[in-house]
């Protein structure tokens, strides 16, 4: 008998290949065995993927810090957590695409209502699209962000950073997908609302996990929140103005120039 992976001679009575460590399969794929396959891949306390995701919540320390200083089996690697993300946030955008014709914010019983409604349309589809590229794209600049506001502490330079940012990205882009596929299609909260409760969500969890890799007391961690906002603040009229060039050259900007023209000369 040989292994069915690196093709490694085994002994009947072998549970593991001892050249490549993969269990040895017996049984033939059946749904039973497919579904403790994966409940031990992605529920079982022991597994790495569960085990990264709840550290990265009570000690994210613990994953991130650990992953800085070489510790590199305890946990899913950063760049096999942050790819696990991009993944699943693309499940979300399907349940957004599926469902968000059902979220009308305009009066569509008037015409300048449907032409307001074909506005934010526009907007939702052209941001839901680009998600995972604007996810990528916010990183580095959170890691310059941080970089300057820490600057006087030598605790991790700005590859470190980016290191902190992609983990902490990908644990609350996970977290925002889970929560769509049962907010949106259950519609428990308007999609406005639930949009607006993800940005503050998102900067206390940036916070939180600040203020543990850093290990600063409260004052400390209030003066640099502050200078954290006024330098996001920057970051956020920047990424608008990214925006608006990227909807230039996709043509949807003048489409919603057209819309607006549209409704002002209806409302005349």
């Amino acid at each position: 008998m040989n292994c069915k992976n690196c093709h490694t001679e085994l002994h009947e009575q072998d549970d593991y290949c001892r050249n490549c460590g993969a269990k040895v399969i017996r049984k033939r794929l059946t749904f039973k065995n497919l579904f403790e396959h994966v409940s031990e891949t992605f529920f079982n306390y022991d597994n790495k993927l569960l085990r990264t995701f709840l550290q990265l919540f009570k000690q994210p320390e613990d994953v991130i810090v650990g992953y800085i200083n070489g510790v590199r089996k305890r946990y899913v690697n950063v760049f096999s957590y942050f790819a696990l993300a991009i993944t699943i946030s693309g499940l979300q955008i399907l349940i957004i695409q599926k469902f968000q014709s059902d979220f009308t914010f305009y009066d569509t019983s008037t015409e300048i209502g449907v032409q307001q409604q074909a506005i934010f349309d526009k907007v939702n589809k052209f941001t839901t699209e680009y998600q995972s590229l604007v996810m990528m794209l916010y990183i580095p600049f959170y890691a310059l962000i941080a970089k300057i506001v820490f600057l006087r502490t030598k605790a991790f330079n700005y590859t470190e950073l980016l290191v902190v940012f992609m983990y902490t990205q990908a644990q609350i882009s996970i977290c925002v997908a889970f929560f769509t596929a049962i907010i949106i299609p259950l519609d428990l909260m308007s999609f406005a609302t639930y949009g607006m409760s993800i940005i503050p969500l998102q900067f206390f969890y940036f916070v939180y996990t600040l203020k543990r890799i850093y290990k600063l007391n409260k004052l400390q961690m209030f003066l640099r929140t502050m200078i954290f906002l006024g330098l996001l603040g920057v970051l956020f009229i920047l990424m608008v103005i990214v925006t608006v060039i990227l909807m230039f050259q996709s043509g949807q900007m003048q489409e919603m120039i057209e819309a607006q023209k549209a409704a002002r000369a209806a409302l005349l």
